[in-house]
C-alpha cells in the first residue's frame, strides 16, 4: 500500500494526483518486492513531497528504493525511475517544472536496471514515433546512471553501519 502526500500545481486536483501517484508506487514496487518472503503481511510505503521543481514521480520512486533497501526489505532489483521529454529535437533528462510546462511529451520509465525490466512506463502527451527509440534508450541509460548513484549510497551506508559495530580491541 503507497500513501503519498504533495503539494498540486497542475490543473489535477491534489487528491486526484496523489491518488494517481499512490497507485502508481504500489504498482512498481508489487512487482520489484520479494512478496513471498512476507505471507500475509502488508508494507506500507509513504512518500512526502516538501518542495517540488519537478520529477516528483522519479524522486519518489528513486528515493522508496532506498528507504526499502534501508528498511532491509528483499527487493529482486533495485527500481530506477528517469523522465524525459523532447525539445526541439533533443531529449532532455530529469525533467523540471520549468521544463515540464512546456507541456511536451513526458515520457517517464522505471526500470530494474540488472534485467532492464520495464516496471512502470507513463507518456503524458503525444510522442512522435520519430523520437520514440531514442527517447526509450535515454531513458534507460538515465535509469542506469541513477542506479550507480544509489548503489553508491548503499554502500557508503554499509561502510557507516560497518564501522559503528567495529569492536575495538582492548589494549
Amino acid at each position: 500500500k503507497a500513501v503519498v502526500s504533495t503539494q498540486s500545481t497542475g490543473k489535477m486536483t491534489a487528491d486526484k494526483k496523489t491518488t494517481e501517484v499512490g497507485v502508481m508506487i504500489q504498482n512498481t514496487f508489487e512487482a520489484a518486492v520479494m512478496l513471498e518472503k512476507f505471507p500475509k503481511s502488508q508494507i506500507d510505503i509513504y512518500v512526502q513531497v516538501l518542495q517540488g521543481d519537478g520529477g516528483e514521480r522519479c524522486v519518489a520512486i528513486n528515493a522508496t528504493t532506498l528507504a526499502l533497501i534501508n528498511a532491509g526489505i528483499p527487493l529482486k532489483d533495485y527500481v530506477c525511475a528517469c523522465a524525459a521529454t523532447v525539445f526541439q529535437d533533443s531529449v532532455l533528462l530529469d525533467i523540471n517544472n520549468l521544463e515540464e510546462s512546456y507541456r511536451g511529451p513526458l515520457f517517464m520509465l522505471a526500470v530494474m536496471p540488472q534485467t532492464e525490466s520495464i516496471v512502470q512506463l507513463q507518456l503524458d502527451h503525444r510522442l512522435h514515433n520519430d523520437h520514440l527509440d531514442k527517447v526509450v534508450r535515454e531513458t534507460i541509460q538515465g535509469c542506469r546512471d541513477i542506479k550507480v548513484l544509489l548503489d553508491r549510497q548503499v554502500k557508503e551506508w554499509t561502510v557507516e553501519a560497518a564501522a559503528a559495530y567495529e569492536i575495538k580491541p582492548r589494549v
